[in-house]
């Protein structure tokens, strides 16, 4: 392996790269590693969370405000590449906005998956980071379909008989699926509760944490904790979609919600180098890679 070391994640609109995995793509940054995000849709469907801005001008520009709030946010992550995929905001289930021909949703599996072959044998990262098999929890059509383009994307870039054009075959070597642990959730509401402070986890959202938490497929946990605030400062950066008033995000103190948890938390969906699970570093057994070292 000579190629630099990279990290490439595949999310589905503006905010997601903030909520799921900032700080473990700022710690391999800061590590040497490169990062490129792949953001699939231009968040065209998105509410606006914060009364502040919920303002006729924001509403009307809302697709541009929201790239201006992605270009913050991964400028606080450190991304030193990103690419919008090019489709539109797919929306809800049974609204117009989900039964348009250009949204994600209804975008051919095999367009968007050579699309993101496309970046992914120019970038050549090692390691893939997307979303699960597993979304009962939240079966956004976004989030449902960025599920389902990196394995066939990660087969084409391998594929030397496939489009030569667009660069020499490129092969992953680990693709992950990023999960919020149960555990993480339980460990919030229990704080909340110590702490006297009303939990934003009423007893139908700690039941759906219970059936749906997937921490027995847990492979790998990367330590945090000193990058915990990288992900309170992206979300922040995206202004329309996140109350700066929000519990769920903000309701903790930074130091209390950083120690609760200092683990963000992936499952190991295919690798092609021999590694031990569970892991804490998502390029163990890659060539080339020294470890975290000092940061």
């Amino acid at each position: 392996m000579t190629a630099p070391l990279r990290i490439l994640s595949v999310h589905a609109h503006p905010d997601d790269e903030a909520s799921k995995g900032a700080p473990t793509v700022a710690r391999y940054l800061a590590s040497g590693v490169g990062a490129t995000l792949v953001c699939c849709t231009g968040g065209e469907c998105g509410e606006v969370l914060n009364p502040a801005l919920d303002t006729p001008e924001v509403w009307a520009d809302l697709a541009a405000v929201r790239r201006r709030e992605l270009d913050e946010s991964t400028r606080i992550i450190g991304y030193d590449t990103v690419e919008l995929l090019g489709y539109r905001d797919s929306g809800m289930p049974d609204t117009e906005d989900n039964a348009r021909a250009d949204n994600f949703w209804n975008a051919p599996l095999d367009e968007a998956a050579a699309k993101l072959a496309r970046i992914i044998r120019r970038d050549r990262p090692q390691v893939v980071l997307t979303y699960g098999d597993d979304q009962q929890h939240s079966a956004h059509p976004d989030h449902l379909k960025v599920h389902d383009i990196p394995g066939p994307a990660v087969e084409l870039a391998a594929d030397a008989s496939w489009e030569p054009s667009a660069g020499e075959p490129w092969q992953v070597l680990k693709v992950y699926y990023s999960v919020w642990s149960a555990a993480r959730m339980l460990k919030m509401h229990e704080k909340f509760v110590e702490l006297g402070l009303e939990s934003p986890f009423d007893d139908e959202w700690i039941g759906k944490v219970k059936q749906f938490g997937q921490d027995h497929r847990i492979t790998t946990s990367i330590d945090i904790a000193d990058f915990y605030e990288v992900r309170e400062h992206a979300l922040r950066a995206h202004a329309t979609q996140v109350d700066p008033e929000s519990s769920f995000w903000f309701g903790l103190p930074t130091e209390v919600a950083r120690d609760l948890h200092p683990f963000e938390d992936f499952i190991l969906a295919t690798s092609s180098v021999g590694m031990d699970v569970p892991e804490a570093d998502l390029f163990a057994g890659v060539p080339g890679w020294g470890g975290f070292g000092d940061d």
